[in-house]
């Protein structure tokens, strides 16, 4: 089997998920015997369609534009068995890099009216691939992809028995929590069957159900925690003016605005290959504009967070809940401000040295 593999989205390495999903989703149908070709849609030059029809009337089958379209990506298409369309989530359908590549193949028809079941539709020129839809979300609902789901069923599937070409729709809600190491075992469960949805499309151009529940799984019982937690990050990157990227290439960690996220940030930075065996109960007071009690208790390579006191402790720390996340968040030097007397600690103070360390994951 011939693929082509289209990546539309202008984000690259670990900040795409979408190139995460399609290089797993390639692998699998490599490993099934098949040929597959991945182009960068960012990186060729694809005219908007100008709408003259000389594709239909003075130049049939071809384009006007000499770009890579035209050179290169249709060319190719029409050879392909299968295309491979992955895009990232852009207002509920693909972007538009994607969208121009889907509309600059109008070569592929021709310019007559036909009707089928009550539909009008033009008939094929030549025999377009396979298709499969790819499409990535940083939002936890599978609904958001409705309305894709909908266009590319109408697009591939659905004017005429001739053109039915949709073979897989895989989507993928809540792909920013993919590379976060929390999620790592369940982000592990999905890719794995990302992957062997490669290999099922590669040797039988489906995808089966119990493959599709894995790919599509929530990540989480509740998103309300996980929105709760992106809107702290949305909310550290305007405060300090800077982008989701920068804030990850610069380790800004989130700044907490409750004890309620503060307890979700510790669980989503914990190190458990940092524990080595140890076991501990480290407890919070804050004080100043938000008061309250929390703790972090850690046992076995787990960790349970929740508000409230710890029973017999074996770290405390008091300290104004502003200072604490200053420290947290690496606008205040704890050493010294420990020194300075501007929070107090009490019991084991080598489990302080150990925090950046267990909770360094962020």
């Amino acid at each position: 089997m011939k693929v082509l593999a289209l990546n539309s989205s202008p984000r690259t390495g670990g900040e795409s998920k979408t190139e995460l999903m399609l290089n797993y989703l390639v692998e699998g149908m490599r490993s099934a015997g098949a040929e597959v070709e991945v182009i960068d849609l960012r990186e060729k030059k694809v005219n908007n369609c100008a709408g003259c029809f000389s594709c239909w009337t003075k130049t049939p089958g071809t384009c006007i534009h000499k770009d890579d379209m035209t050179q290169e990506l249709f060319p190719k298409w029409l050879e392909s068995d299968l295309a491979v369309l992955a895009s990232p989530l852009y207002h509920f359908t693909v972007n538009a890099e994607m969208k121009t590549f889907i509309e600059r193949t109008l070569p592929v028809l021709e310019p007559f009216f036909l009707q089928h079941n009550g539909r009008t539709h033009h008939p094929l020129r030549g025999q377009p691939p396979k298709t499969v839809i790819l499409s990535v979300a940083g939002l936890p609902d599978e609904s958001v992809f409705d309305l894709l789901s909908s266009w590319a069923n109408f697009i591939y599937d659905g004017r005429n028995p001739d053109e039915k070409t949709l073979v897989a729709e895989i989507y993928r809600p809540m792909a920013e929590a993919l590379t976060i190491p929390y999620f790592r075992d369940i982000a592990a469960d999905i890719l794995d069957a990302t992957q062997q949805a490669g290999r099922e499309i590669a040797s039988s151009m489906h995808v089966c159900e119990e493959t599709m529940a894995r790919v599509k799984q929530p990540m989480v019982d509740d998103p309300a925690t996980y929105l709760e937690l992106g809107n702290l990050t949305w909310k550290t990157c305007i405060a300090e003016g800077i982008t989701p990227r920068e804030l990850g290439e610069k380790g800004v960690m989130p700044r907490p605005d409750s004890i309620s996220s503060y307890i979700e940030l510790m669980k989503l930075g914990f190190n458990t290959d940092a524990t080595n065996g140890l076991n501990a109960k480290i407890q919070f007071n804050f004080t100043g504009d938000i008061q309250g009690y929390c703790f972090l208790e850690i046992s076995e390579g787990t960790l349970k967070a929740q508000q409230g006191t710890a029973n017999q402790p074996n770290l405390t720390v008091n300290s104004p809940f502003d200072m604490w996340m200053d420290i947290l968040t690496g606008k205040a030097d704890g050493q010294q401000t420990f020194l300075d007397q501007k929070y107090t600690v009490e019991g084991d103070l080598s489990l302080l040295m150990q925090m950046d360390q267990l909770f360094g994951n962020n």
